[in-house]
C-alpha cells in the first residue's frame, strides 16, 4: 500500500468521523432510543452496499474500494458504541430496548447495504455499463 493512500484513507476515516460527530449534534437531545448511532451504522451500510456493487462492477479499483469502506465508512459506523449501549439497556433490566436495538438496527443495516447494492447493480445494468 502506497504511502499516498494510506495519507487518502486516513483522511477520509476522519471525514467520516466528523460526519459520524454532525449526526450527533442533530441528534443531541435526550431520547429513549440510540437515534444518531442507528443513523450513522444504516448510513455506512448504505455506502458499503453501493461501494461493494461498484467494486464488483469493476468501476472503483481496490484503493478508491479502501477510501470509501475503510476510511469514511469504518470513521463513520460505530459498532462499540452500539454494542455498549445495547449492553447499558440490558444492565439497566430495558430488554425490549436491547432487544430491538439489536433487531432494528440488523434488519435496517443488512436491508440498506442490500438495497444499495442492487440499487447501484441494476443502475449499471440499465445503462450496460462495460469497465
Amino acid at each position: 500500500m502506497s504511502p499516498a493512500l494510506v495519507i487518502a484513507v486516513l483522511a477520509s476515516g476522519a471525514l467520516g468521523a466528523l460526519a459520524r460527530y454532525g449526526i450527533s449534534l442533530a441528534f443531541i437531545r435526550a431520547t429513549r432510543f440510540p437515534r444518531a448511532v442507528l443513523v450513522v451504522n444504516v448510513a455506512g451500510c448504505l455506502l458499503g452496499g453501493g461501494v461493494l456493487a461498484l467494486s464488483d462492477g469493476g468501476i472503483i479499483d481496490s484503493g478508491l474500494h479502501l477510501i470509501l469502506l475503510t476510511g469514511i465508512a469504518g470513521g463513520l459506523t460505530t459498532f462499540s458504541t452500539f454494542s455498549v449501549e445495547t449492553l447499558q439497556f440490558a444492565l439497566s433490566g430495558r430488554w425490549r430496548a436491547a432487544v430491538a436495538n439489536v433487531v432494528i438496527n440488523l434488519v435496517l443495516g443488512l436491508g440498506a447495504a442490500m438495497a444499495a447494492y442492487f440499487i447501484v447493480y441494476w443502475f449499471l445494468l440499465l445503462n450496460q455499463y462495460q469497465p
